[in-house]
């Protein structure tokens, strides 16, 4: 290995480089000698199309046409850009969604290698969106990971880690373990962009796990070869050429040329970074090699270029050095690469420097931090390490200036004026922006105070509601029954009517007083549900004893309108529930029934078994009812009370405690009628489990 310090003649020089292009061409006989998976994907394609049965349409044509597209990738990008379009128009034509976005795909990295990222964007974006449309994440998770890519070369690091997370979470969710290692190896880079070593080394160490499931030495060695770089800019060489070697000795194995003129550029900027010129020129010569003959990659071309430059620069060589700075100056320019652009000013900047020439020197200078700045304005680039960038410049803007004082006075005032600007703006927005956080603390204070008061206002609403309809009830209910009671006690103490007269209304004050006890025992269960919250203790318990319970209590009363109530229900139905509240469910069902079927009606009880449950219908031949009131029937919101078919008169509260009582045990409740046919209440409660069930 040679010193930074070795001088070497011409002629061993010329002899090294004769060596190396030897060595080239028997490399390259192997890649001669052999079909490419280019060349092995274009012989099945001519091979399915010559068979008698081929349809250009066919979706196994559309995806050789894709794949082959994408092989062509740096080494042909005009076949890249004809194949894809054939393969999107066919796709179109017969609404094949894969190969839409695969051909959306193969578009877009044609211009995004091209750097036309207006071009580039729109068509990842339809692509990701189609994709989304199949539900086909594995193409999701491929675009993202392509756009996220498109961000960094931007410099938009914000969007790019944040594309990437996606794309980690939607890949986990696959299982798809070599797009997780590409997506965590892209956040490792962009933490790399901006020397922040540890963070990146945590990544990369993520990275190198799933690699080692995978089993897969190209995947592995890609990531070395990233790795290498990382090293190298952190200084830490020894560890930069392990990597490096390692991944060399692989691409190289596997002819992975776009991989490898990238490996062999990484090496020459490790030994420039160490000053050893010849090195690094060797190397960057075999990459060199490579991009003149196999590959075509702007964006690496740039570092390239640019690294010759630098080896150039240190050689002495000043001629050579601008040669290839422009040129990387020039691709920067083509695909807008804003960091190859900063990157080949600064070179230029430091070329002209040397040679005198102070003016050219400046204006490569301004190109420089005028770029550099526009990262820096950026949020994702403010960062220490492009802080100490900026101020070394600076300072050695500062000496360039001094040493052109009269002619540069002007320049000078402009940057001490821009500073000054700059620290007022800096001002402006702190104090803009302290104002802002306090604001939006007192908007939500405020917000949250709002929505405590709708809320309190609700519950008062509701409280409100709830006493206007007990004391309606109360008022126009219960008064009424009790005042013709009262009156009726009066005329007999005061002697108005006689004992016998007296006896002969005890079968309407019985039915007056049940009356009130049926609705006081409604009322109370209400008022209870809506005050306080009533609590639910279910247990097994027998609907044949709360169902033969309640006929025997409302007997009379169905007696009186010779309406026949039937129990139909099976043999002892057990279910788990509150005993008290399907007793008042059963009892305000049957009192209905009974209310709307005129006389010598029928009313009949069921119990249909389910898988989990129990399903109770109480059936009339009464009144029945429209829609519309099928529809408000157990709303809480409105008090409907209806005459029975011999003007009995309820408060309307049955039905809506029917709701909530079954709705606590877990069931639901619905009902169906016909106009002048009747109307079936039906409900459901959970069965009893056979075995002991604890109560909740």
């Amino acid at each position: 290995m040679l010193s930074k310090k070795t001088s070497i003649s011409d002629y061993r020089n010329l002899l090294a480089r004769v060596t190396f292009y030897a060595l080239f061409f028997l490399l390259s006989l192997p890649l001669l000698a052999q079909s490419s998976k280019k060349d092995s994907l274009s012989f099945k394609l001519q091979r399915l199309e010559s068979t008698n049965r081929f349809n250009p349409k066919d979706t196994t044509h559309i995806n050789l046409l894709i794949r082959l597209a994408f092989s062509y990738r740096y080494l042909d990008s005009d076949s890249l850009y004809s194949i894809a379009e054939r393969a999107l128009k066919y796709s179109e034509a017969i609404d094949y969604g894969y190969g839409r976005v695969k051909g959306l795909d193969a578009l877009g990295n044609y211009y995004y290698d091209k750097g036309d990222r207006k071009k580039s964007m729109p068509l990842f974006e339809e692509a990701l969106q189609l994709a989304k449309e199949m539900g086909d994440v594995r193409c999701e998770v491929s675009i993202i990971n392509t756009m996220a890519q498109n961000y960094s070369f931007e410099g938009n690091y914000a969007d790019a880690l944040n594309l990437n997370l996606k794309g980690i979470d939607l890949a986990k969710k696959i299982d798809d373990q070599q797009m997780l290692s590409i997506l965590n190896e892209n956040i490792a880079g962009l933490y790399a962009d901006q020397k922040d070593f540890k963070n990146a080394l945590m990544f990369y160490d993520t990275v190198q796990k799933i690699n080692k499931k995978l089993g897969d030495e190209v995947i592995d060695a890609e990531t070395q070869s990233n790795m290498a770089s990382l090293y190298m800019d952190a200084k830490d060489f020894k560890h930069a050429m392990f990597n490096i070697n390692r991944s060399i000795i692989t691409f190289e194995k596997n002819k992975i040329y776009d991989w490898l003129a990238y490996a062999y550029e990484v090496k020459g900027n490790i030994y420039l970074e160490q000053q050893k010129y010849q090195w690094a020129l060797y190397w960057f010569d075999q990459s060199n090699m490579l991009f003149k003959h196999q590959i075509e990659d702007d964006r690496i071309k740039i570092q390239l270029m640019n690294g010759m430059a630098k080896v150039y620069f240190g050689l002495e060589k000043d001629s050579l050095s601008l040669t290839h700075a422009q040129e990387g100056l020039e691709l920067s320019r083509k695909i807008k690469s804003l960091q190859g652009q900063i990157d080949c000013s600064e070179t230029l900047y430091k070329l002209y420097k040397k040679q005198g020439n102070n003016t050219a020197a400046l204006d490569y200078l301004e190109t420089f931090k005028s770029l550099s700045d526009s990262l820096f304005r950026d949020k994702n680039k403010q960062s220490l390490s492009l802080l100490e960038t900026k101020l070394h410049y600076e300072q050695e803007k500062k000496e360039l200036i001094e040493s052109n004082e009269v002619a540069l006075a002007k320049q000078r005032n402009y940057i001490y004026f821009s500073i000054i600007v700059l620290l007022i703006l800096s001002i402006i927005i702190l104090v803009v922006r302290r104002s802002e956080k306090i604001q939006k603390k007192l908007n939500k204070e405020l917000k949250e105070k709002s929505i405590a008061v709708t809320e309190r206002e609700s519950e008062l609403n509701e409280i409100n509601r709830t006493k206007t309809k007990l004391f309606s009830i109360i008022g126009h209910d219960l008064r009424g029954p009790i005042g013709a009671l009262q009156e009726l006690l009066k005329l007999f103490m005061e002697g108005e009517i006689g004992k016998d007269e007296f006896i002969s209304f005890i079968p309407k004050l019985k039915s007056d007083v049940e009356n009130i006890s049926f609705t006081l025992n409604n009322l109370l269960s209400w008022g209870q549900n809506q005050l306080n919250g009533a609590v639910t203790r279910p247990k097994r318990i027998s609907l044949e004893k709360i169902v033969v319970n309640n006929i025997q209590l409302l007997s009379e009363l169905a007696k009186s309108k010779s309406i026949k109530i039937i129990n139909q229900l099976p043999d002892n139905p057990q279910t788990w529930a509150d005993q008290n509240q399907i007793d008042i469910v059963i009892r305000n069902l049957l009192s209905n029934a009974i209310k709307f079927t005129p006389n010598d009606g029928l009313i009949t009880i069921e119990a249909e078994e389910k898988s989990t449950s129990w399903q109770i219908s109480v059936r009339d031949t009464g009144i029945g009812m429209n829609k519309e009131m099928q529809r408000k029937v157990f709303e809480d919101s409105t008090n409907i009370t209806t005459y029975g078919t011999n003007n009995e008169k309820g408060t309307g509260l049955g039905l809506s405690l029917c709701k909530e009582m079954v709705l606590k045990n877990k069931g639901s409740i619905w009902v169906e009628s016909t106009l002048r046919k009747g109307t079936t209440f039906y409900f459901t409660l959970p069965k009893a489990e056979k075995r002991y069930q604890k109560a909740s």
